[in-house]
């Protein structure tokens, strides 16, 4: 998941250096959600992981 937030993140670094903000934007606002999700995932894993 982490892979995927940092794709997202560089392709949004590169679209916003050539200018293509609309693009940027998008590509940085799915690296945010998809870091939230990894965390949010790991967190759930952490917890369900100690009940057994």
């Amino acid at each position: 998941m982490f892979n995927w937030a940092i794709l997202f993140l560089v392709i949004a670094l590169i679209a916003a250096w050539l200018g293509f903000g609309a693009l940027a934007g998008t590509a940085a606002w799915a690296a945010k959600i998809v870091f939230i999700v990894g965390l949010i995932m790991f967190v759930v894993s952490l917890v369900m992981g100690r009940r057994a």
